[in-house]
Formats: C-alpha cells, structure tokens, sequence
C-alpha cells in the first residue's frame, strides 16, 4: 500500500472577499504542503463564505482566470486542492455549489452539489455529483454538506469502490452532533475513512463548530480540530496501511 498524506482545512471565510479568501487558501496550501499533505480538501463554499444572498454575484465558471493563483499554486507545490465556490456551468443561468478539485497538474474538475438543504433551492440549483479522484489504489469520492445527510450518498460511493470520502461542510454547533455520528457512522459501515472539513468560524450568519475531525474504516477518531479557527487536521498513512493524525494551527 502506498503512503497518503490527506487534510481538512478548516478556514475562516470573509463573507464575500473572493481575494482575501484566496489569499488564505494559498496560506494553507502552503503549511500544507510543509507537512506532506497531498489531498487538501476546504469546506463548502470556502471561497465565498456561505452567503447566499451574494451567490449569484459571485459565481464564476470554474475555468475562471480569478482561480489562477490557486491553479499556480497547486502546481507549485504539487497538492491538490479541493476549494467551495459557487459556480456556473456552460453559460447556464443556474448558481451550484461548486467543489473544484485543482489539480497538480494545473487542471480543474469538478463536483456539484447534488442534496440541497431547505430553503437553498431560492439561491442555488442542484447539481450532479462528479468523478470520484483517483489516487493510485485509492479512490476518493466528495460530497458537500447536505449530500452526506442522504444515506445513499455515501452507499452509492462505497459500492462505486471508494475507500475514502471527502466533505467539504458547514456545521452549525447546533448540529454537529447528529451530523458527526453520521459520518462516523458511514465510516464504520461502509469500511472508509472520512474527512469532514469544516468551516472554522461563523458564516451566513451561522455559528459555524469548527470541530473537522477524520475517522478511519473502523469509525475511530484519527485527528480532530478542538473547536473553531484556522487549523489542519491531517491524517498520514503509511506503507503498511496504518493510519497518525495530526493538528496544525494556522
């Protein structure tokens, strides 16, 4: 088995401020790359915040100029960076929850979000999915938030041969409970690891948990974030498939 370095990054987004938020992405994939991580996965809509009063006049086409330095960056360092935008596809009206994985390749694929929460049809559009990420042996599957709370979401990405699954969320403190039992639960019954990354200090008006946690095929805690701010909560499998966490404050 080959060695994975993966991690959530839990980011504190400014509502709105596209650049400002990129510029702390480009920090994190910096620290990131610092310690290995290869697959470096942001919450949903980390780019914007979750703002979706301000989607509409935001969203880009993934292939956006604005998303260069961050295209750059993946190539530079040699990490792949799953960020949140929202997003228009081929000139279509409709607004998606966009997750972009940019590759180190410097190419963008992407991944809509397919299970929208009440209340998020007035500003967004449900998308469809996307490709799992291969990874040599490995094959990881995403989700944004609301997709994870529909059991056949994470069935589908089991039976589809996906051994890891990758959320990019917002959590309320409200929520979080229910919402971790969940993912811990699919871990433990679907034999994946998890990755929940988690939105690391209030947005749209939400009081946002922090608390992006990784668990492994046996639903056991391998790293977690205490509570709010900027971190990394990284997970390092070795080549014997033995799987060490790690926090990293930003």
């Amino acid at each position: 088995m080959t060695a994975l370095t993966i991690a959530a990054a839990q980011s504190i987004s400014i509502a709105g401020d596209v650049p400002g938020n990129i510029a702390r992405h480009l920090a994190f994939m910096r620290t990131a790359a610092e310690h290995g991580v290869q697959l470096l996965v942001f919450p949903e809509l980390s780019l914007t915040g979750y703002e979706p009063s301000l989607a509409a006049g935001l969203a880009i086409a993934p292939g956006d100029e604005a998303l260069a330095p961050l295209r750059e960056m993946a190539r530079e360092l040699c990490i792949t960076g799953v960020v949140g935008m929202p997003i228009r596809l081929g000139g279509a009206s409709d607004v998606l929850i966009g997750a972009l994985v940019l590759g180190p390749d410097g190419s963008v694929a992407v991944y809509t979000k397919q299970h929208l929460h009440p209340g998020e049809d007035v500003a967004f559009a449900a998308g469809q999915g996307g490709a799992a990420l291969e990874w040599g042996d490995d094959r990881i599957a995403l989700a944004v938030c609301a997709d994870f709370s529909h059991a056949s979401h994470p069935r589908q990405a089991a039976e589809d041969g996906a051994n890891i699954y990758a959320a990019g969320v917002l959590i309320s403190e409200g929520g979080y409970a229910p919402d971790a039992a969940l993912l811990q639960g699919y871990a433990a019954e679907h034999r994946m690891l998890v990755l929940m990354a988690n939105h690391g200090g209030p947005s749209g008006g939400w009081a946002c948990a922090g608390r992006s946690a990784i668990w492994g095929a046996d639903g056991g805690l391998i790293a977690a974030s205490p509570g709010v701010g900027d971190t990394l909560v990284i997970a390092r499998r070795d080549t014997g498939g033995q799987w060490q966490g790690e926090q990293v404050a930003i």
